[in-house]
């Protein structure tokens, strides 16, 4: 009886189409984000303000010819890629460095790894509020902590000389984390063979990690980098709790401009082509990064 029923339920689908049944799922995937992507091309080929909707019409391209002599858009480029660069290589120093120290196995080591785990796990928004509060010159003890070493006035995330700089601080404590713990997988499923080789060879610890642990550790390294780096390009939510782009524009990032745009200046057209701009940087970065990773692993295999 149940032979008889697997057989009926093999013929309600042709072999033939069952491929295009199995790959359904996939394809409602990709149309549902086709769409907001077609409309977002769409919107940017318009002179669109939502307060002046009888002025609506296709300009062609007009919205991305501006930005060429717009010096709103290149300072947006240049804090985009200062914040996501400077963001990536320390945290991605700070991660290597603490998975170096955590590399043993041992109860400590994991329950340290776990505990530090936690800045993950805050909403990056919340966390932003709570280093507001804690960089507040009234009560703010980070502004005590500087009061007490000589900097009697730092003014955090209110001067635009030190506004990159609190974000950042933010971004590290957030996101650091997760730097280490992948890092910390890839050194902890590194082979011992040639790290015992290089021990019984006299090799100084500091040349087995130039020479050993580095190379092997590199596909892991550009993995954690591009994730950190398509997220970091396109952060929003630190920047705008912290300081809403500001002081001037020392923070205006492409998403935050972006939204900038669409809810206060109501430039839907702008606003579209802001953030396909942005797709456009993820999108080239993303291919050197994955390029750079499929190079690695052909030579660690030639190696082999």
């Amino acid at each position: 009886m149940t032979d008889t029923l697997t057989t009926r339920r093999r013929q309600l689908i042709s072999p033939r189409a069952l491929p295009y049944v199995l790959s359904l799922p996939a394809l409602l995937v990709c149309i549902g984000i086709l769409i907001p992507f077609v409309t977002a091309i769409y919107y940017s080929l318009q002179r669109y303000r939502m307060s002046q909707p009888w002025n609506r019409g296709m300009n062609w391209g007009e919205n991305y010819v501006k930005f060429l002599t717009d010096s709103d858009f290149w300072n947006t480029l240049k804090v985009s890629l200062v914040y996501a660069g400077s963001t990536v290589v320390l945290e991605l120093l700070l991660g290597l460095a603490i998975a170096l120290l955590l590399k043993k196995r041992s109860t400590v080591n994991n329950f340290i790894s776990i505990m530090l785990l936690l800045p993950l796990m805050t909403a990056p928004a919340l966390a932003a509020l709570m280093f507001k509060l804690m960089t507040n010159p009234n009560f703010g003890i980070l502004s005590y902590f500087m009061q007490v070493i000589g900097f009697e006035d730092f003014r955090w995330g209110s001067s635009p000389d030190t506004a990159l700089f609190t974000v950042i601080l933010v971004d590290i404590w957030v996101y650091t984390p997760f730097m280490m713990i992948l890092l910390l997988a890839g050194l902890r499923s590194l082979p011992t063979q040639p790290f015992e080789a290089a021990a019984l060879d006299g090799v100084p610890q500091l040349e087995q990690f130039w020479r050993i642990t580095l190379p092997m550790l590199m596909p892991y390294i550009l993995t954690a980098a591009l994730f950190r780096l398509l997220d970091s390009i396109q952060q929003f939510d630190i920047i705008y709790a912290m300081t809403q782009g500001g002081p001037g524009d020392t923070l205006m990032v492409f998403q935050v401009e972006a939204y900038l745009n669409f809810f206060q200046s109501t430039n839907v057209g702008r606003s579209a082509a802001l953030l396909l701009i942005l797709w456009a940087i993820t999108y080239v970065l993303s291919n050197i990064f994955v390029k750079n990773w499929l190079r690695l692993r052909e030579r660690a295999k030639g190696g082999a």
